[in-house]
């Protein structure tokens, strides 16, 4: 029996789970429409990364079988394909069961049909003085006329009473989107009651294509991959900046992946489609609902005021309670912050106080992703200004995040900042910030800050996330080898503390797992990551299962291992948390007791985590951090709330507690203690949650 499961399916089964939230009726309506907006998302970036990368494998060489099931790339296709379909059906269910919800809260959306003629006859009137001016229009005669359809847009498609020259349908292409363009149309005298703009342009298509009789009509959109290699196309001409700005104008013309259709029109008419996009007919979905539902954020916003249609608001705790800098703290003991319940804002703090300190000499930092109007990075820049020494890593191939992060570089740089940006086949994900200061007797030391997560003031609040500040020395030294190495293109090879990858963390993982495994059944390990795909990894897991060890994992989304398998497995134990945030945090916990060995690390146990990319796992070393960490990990381990835990097919069940149990939910528990006021300024307390 195989314990291990295909990475896309299990991805897949992540995005089950999300889905089944926006169903969930504990969970307030407004968050129900949330979950239901980033599963879409989340399928659109699938379809972008995922099948596009499959995709591309298929075409290079069909052959080759991934390692845990032995699939071929277009078996993993198909075998997604029909995943994705299914899902697709609940996703149709959930979203009449949102709309009569929204229906009670006096938001309706509504197609033509099901509006009075006196309404229609306003709405027309609307449509040629407000909409039809900005219309554009495309009538395909032969092949070469079929437009570009850009990637994720709306188009409405009429089939027209003539042929081309080929003898096929002729066809009209409408883009159904433009920025001057409202997506919710308001209909007259019927507060509350809205049309979408693509519905509204399908409606009045008559008055968009005069004098052509129209036989039938569509809404399509088009996915197209978005997994392109910025290493492979690299033209060493160009400095490594401005070729990134290339590849990110590469990637909006690669090839669809996904055609979407919102009826069903003459499959004639479909090979035809298909045929100019080159795409096959497996790719093509058909819904009865809308094509993108980001609307549904319109609809959040129009119900702000109704508080009890939200998760209830919470406060964030400032870290500090002593009236003490964070910087002189830090230097007193280890700080241990826990997004969101800590506040984003004693990091940035850390930082602006490291900025205007004359005892600072220099900061070093990585970036990943940032805010559009990142305070991090304007604080970096105060710092140069201020005459600082300030270097600055920016991985400019952060996915999605490229024209950011090269806008941000040239800010930096324009301030004064020393910026590093590029390493040929390897991405920089690790989050370390460097600051060096001079003590009394003028020795440079250095203040070192380790994290799990971006320094992104926007998604602390939505992710949770841990950070580490610390002054010993030895991580210190660890974290300005790393940092010397990126400026000079290399990683390093060697180190006192740190864990950094690609050539030191993964071999320091299997020696912690080895060493448990000596232990046998008073082995333990406990693991809160996002994703676990190392083959690797996971064959030492199952090694430590048959030996007895007891094997805890928290993993939100992607997981190839199974729990509970037996003779392979029956020792391991998964459970995923999905909830109101974003569960980001990677916490490595080896042994128990006395002997606990404790990290927290930018990394997932992932191949490309291990060997592809710069990440840093740091040790935990105080003592009260260490309990707060196994605090933190046995809270997600109790929660059946939230809750999901796998099965010994690899599927997932939803965890509910007994009838005489008390639901308990971790991300809740964490805000109530946010909510308790602080007891003294010791590292124990320095770490609420």
């Amino acid at each position: 029996m195989s314990c291990f499961i295909n990475r896309e399916l299990s991805w897949l089964a992540f995005n089950r789970r999300v889905l089944e939230n926006a169903a969930d009726r504990t969970v307030p309506l407004c968050e129900r429409l949330n979950f239901f907006s980033i599963f879409q998302s989340n399928l659109d970036e699938f379809f972008m990364v995922r099948i596009g990368s499959l995709h591309d494998q298929m075409l290079l060489d069909n052959g080759v079988r991934e390692n845990k099931t032995g699939m071929t790339p277009s078996r993993q296709i198909s075998e997604a394909l029909n995943t994705i379909r299914s899902l697709c059906g609940r996703r149709e269910e959930i979203y009449t069961s949102l709309l009569q919800d929204l229906n009670e809260q006096g938001i309706h959306l509504v197609r033509f049909h099901e509006i009075s003629k006196s309404s229609e006859s306003k709405l027309q009137k609307m449509f040629k003085r407000e909409i039809l001016p900005f219309l554009s229009r495309y009538y395909i005669k032969k092949k070469k006329d079929f437009p570009f359809l850009n990637n994720k847009e709306i188009y409405c498609i009429a089939i027209l009473d003539q042929k081309t020259k080929d003898g096929k349908p002729g066809m009209a292409v409408i883009p159904g989107y433009s920025s001057a363009l409202p997506r919710l149309i308001p209909v007259p005298g019927f507060d509350g009651t809205y049309i979408l703009l693509e519905e509204f342009i399908l409606h009045f298509l008559p008055l968009v294509l005069p004098g052509k009789r129209i036989l039938g009509k569509t809404l399509a959109r088009i996915t197209r991959n978005a997994d392109i290699d910025a290493d492979a196309v690299f033209d060493e001409d160009l400095d490594y900046r401005d070729h990134m700005a290339e590849v990110i104008k590469q990637r909006k013309r690669l090839s669809p992946v996904r055609l979407e259709l919102s009826r069903q029109i003459e499959s004639s008419v479909v090979d035809t489609i298909i045929r100019q996009l080159h795409l096959t007919p497996d790719q093509v979905f058909e819904y009865d609902t809308p094509l993108d539902l980001s609307f549904f954020y319109q609809f959040i916003d129009h119900l702000r005021s109704r508080e009890q249609l939200f998760y209830k608001p919470f406060q964030s705790t400032r870290f500090r309670t002593t009236g003490q800098r964070v910087f002189d703290e830090a230097l007193d003991h280890d700080i241990l912050l826990h997004y969101p319940y800590d506040s984003f804002k004693t990091f940035l703090q850390l930082l602006h106080e490291a900025a205007y300190d004359p005892k600072v000499t220099a900061i070093r930092m990585t970036l990943y992703r940032v805010a559009r109007d990142s305070k991090v990075a304007e604080t970096l820049a105060e710092a140069s200004e201020n005459g600082k020494q300030v270097e600055v890593f920016v991985e400019l191939k952060a996915r999605f995040d490229e024209e950011n992060n090269i806008e941000w570089s040239r800010r930096l740089e324009s301030s004064g900042c020393s910026v590093t940006y590029g390493i040929e086949h390897i991405k920089v994900h690790s989050k370390l910030c460097l600051i060096s200061w001079k003590d009394e007797s003028g020795r440079e030391r250095i203040l070192s800050q380790i994290g799990t997560g971006n320094y992104n003031e926007k998604t602390s609040k939505i992710y949770t996330d841990l950070c580490l500040i610390t002054a010993d020395p030895a991580i210190g030294q660890d974290g300005i080898k790393t940092f010397t190495a990126l400026k000079e293109g290399a990683v390093i090879d060697s180190s006192q503390k740190l864990l950094v990858s690609p050539k030191l963390m993964h071999p320091a993982v299997i020696s912690l797992i080895e060493e448990e495994i000596a232990q046998g059944e008073d082995g333990l390990i406990r693991l809160k990551i996002n994703s676990l795909t190392d083959r690797e990894l996971m064959d030492k897991l199952v090694e430590a299962s048959q030996a007895g060890v007891k094997v805890q994992m928290v993993v939100r989304g992607i997981c190839c291992l199974k729990a509970g398998v037996p003779g392979y497995t029956e020792n391991i134990s998964i459970v995923s948390i999905v909830g109101r945030f974003l569960e980001h945090s990677r916490i490595y916990l080896f042994g128990h007791g006395n002997r606990t060995r404790a990290y927290i690390s930018s990394a997932d146990w992932m191949t490309r985590n291990m060997v592809r990319r710069v990440e840093i796992a740091s040790p935990v070393e105080d003592s009260s951090l260490v309990t707060r960490l196994e605090e933190i990990f046995e809270a997600y381990w109790r929660d059946n709330a939230q809750s999901w835990r796998m099965v010994s097919d690899g599927n997932y069940i939803r965890v509910r507690g007994a009838a005489d149990e008390k639901p308990f939910n971790a991300q809740e528990s964490f805000i109530a203690a946010s909510d308790e006021p602080a007891q003294g300024s010791s590292g124990s307390s320095s770490t609420r949650t």
